[in-house]
């Protein structure tokens, strides 16, 4: 192996370094394509982060509405981490290997959104099933109790929810980088982190409405009320235009079956288990280590944001309790769609700086715009927790108050935070996995690997929040602050520490147009 830096305008250009990906899989690229056919190639993004987006939103809140504590519903996410740390690297060093004549992404691209539509449909109807299996016979709309039957569906549907995820990101990503060609990762990244925010932007208004039990009132009953409806309506239609991407996604990306790249067949060949997956993982590109610690810290910093996001506006900014009184519930609701809001602006942010970040990336460096993005989310995440005291020091209401309203200045702060989030989080859903697929370029390919083990450092950070984020919040009894409190903390380090580890790629290795979109 060989190994060469030059210097160029101040960073160093990792360059004409070979190691052999594993098992000597050939990464000989497929006939180039149009921008605008690479653009729909990807839109499958899109349809997975629709009931992403829903999930974010609206799961967390809702499944306390089931019976499960705050503290116990941050180990509802366990599943993701947990299945990620295997499927990731799994799936993606398979669908290197794939033989199957529709390519090697596309196969694990469709079975993974067919799970994703199944988990979907049962975790839209979880109370009307927990309803046939047993739970509380008297009206929803009268009964505030738990529902165990329904909470357990719900759960089993969010777990094979965060699995399907897992296993159609890491293909899809990779399909980008196996399609880019002459339009570079970074362009690819960009389309991929747009599409994230189309899915966003449908997904967050969607779970915003509150208005699904007016305009398909059939889905409320005895089990469902006007809550449970509405995410009901929303998840319906999360898996038709999941549907509908998917099928774009298999006609538009063409790949080349990989027995038809020379050289590759014996490679393919090779028996591939899970033991050699992770042993292959010591052939990871020069750079990979510290892109993957600092990929870790990052996510500590943001994970408290996305499993809280709504459930913050809810409880510390509108005062409302789930489980409370109904002045305090009916707040709470109103808090969760002005979150989904919030997050529909962020997401309109996030959209308009995907498409950013290249030309940022050239007159910057990839190491310099992530570094900054850190300290932009310390900036941020100390403002939640700022956010979150002023709106509990403000507030003079009591249990007995009919009406509870939130400061208004308090929800203006609180809304401007979540847009401006957009811009590092465009930047967290892009950069990573372009310097990934950049590295794995340089090195003669195995983005598909590369990609997987990526996700394992995102999974790691998600098990350590899922794990601690309740219990941290429950010791202190201050709801969700505690939570932003730390994760502005790993913010600052994560952005200090990115300063000195990450490659020095240089702006040469982001030169890729966007013009073609026009």
């Amino acid at each position: 192996m060989r190994s060469t830096e030059q210097s160029r305008g101040g960073e160093m250009e990792l360059t004409g370094a070979r190691i052999s990906v594993p098992n000597n899989v050939a990464t000989t690229a497929p006939k180039p394509i149009s921008l605008v056919r690479l653009f729909f190639s990807c839109m499958v993004a899109g349809g997975v982060q629709y009931g992403w987006a829903l999930q974010l939103s609206l799961l967390t809140p809702y499944v306390q509405t089931l019976g499960l504590s705050h503290a116990l519903s941050s180990l509802m996410w366990l599943c993701g981490p947990v299945a990620g740390f295997v499927v990731q690297p799994c799936v993606g060093l398979w669908s290197d290997r794939c033989r199957s004549r529709f390519g090697k992404r596309r196969p694990f691209i469709l079975v993974g959104c067919l799970l994703i539509s199944a988990a979907v449909i049962v975790i839209a109807f979880s109370s009307d099933i927990g309803y046939k299996l047993g739970d509380t016979k008297e009206d929803c709309s009268v009964y505030n109790g738990p529902r165990w039957r329904a909470a357990f569906v719900f759960v089993a549907g969010f777990w094979m929810l965060d699995l399907s995820n897992n296993a159609v990101q890491g293909p899809a990503r990779a399909l980008m980088a196996d399609l880019s060609g002459p339009h570079g990762c970074n362009a690819a990244n960009a389309i991929f982190a747009s599409w994230m925010a189309i899915g966003n932007i449908l997904g967050y208004s969607s779970g915003a409405s509150g208005e699904w039990h007016k305009w398909i009132p059939f889905l409320a009953n005895k089990a469902c009320c006007e809550a449970c409806a509405n995410l009901k309506g929303a998840f319906l239609i999360a898996v038709v235009f999941l549907i509908f991407c998917v099928m774009v996604t298999f006609v538009v990306a063409k790949e080349v079956p990989l027995p038809s790249i020379k050289g590759s067949i014996e490679a393919a060949e090779d028996r591939v288990g899970i033991m050699d997956i992770f042993k292959s993982i010591k052939n990871l590109p020069p750079g990979m280590p510290s892109v993957l610690l600092v990929t870790s810290l990052t996510w500590l910093s943001w994970f408290p944001f996305i499993l809280y996001d709504t459930d913050w506006m809810g409880r510390e900014v509108f005062h409302g309790n789930p489980k409370g009184t109904p002045a305090q519930m009916k707040a709470y609701n109103d808090g969760i769609r002005a979150g989904a809001f919030g997050l529909l602006i962020n997401s309109v942010v996030l959209g308009v700086t995907s498409f950013l970040i290249e030309p940022m990336c050239r007159k910057f460096t990839p190491r310099i715009v992530w570094v900054a993005s850190n300290f932009f989310v310390f900036i941020c995440m100390a403002a939640t927790a700022i956010i979150s005291t002023w709106s509990l020091h403000s507030y003079h209401g009591s249990i007995q108050d009919v009406i509870i309203t939130p400061d208004g200045k308090v929800k203006a702060a609180a809304l401007f935070v979540f847009s401006i989030l957009g811009v590092p989080l465009a930047i967290l859903y892009s950069v990573p996995f372009a310097v990934t697929a950049q590295l794995a370029a340089n090195e003669g390919g195995g983005q598909g690997l590369c990609t997987g083990v990526l996700n394992i450092s995102i999974v790691i950070p998600q098990v350590i929040i899922a794990l601690g984020a309740g219990p941290w919040d429950a010791i202190f009894n201050k709801g969700n602050i505690p939570a932003f409190a730390l994760a502005s903390a790993f913010a600052f380090v994560c952005g200090v520490i990115g300063l000195f580890k990450l490659p020095r790629l240089s702006r040469s290795n982001f030169k890729a147009s966007m013009g073609g979109m026009h």
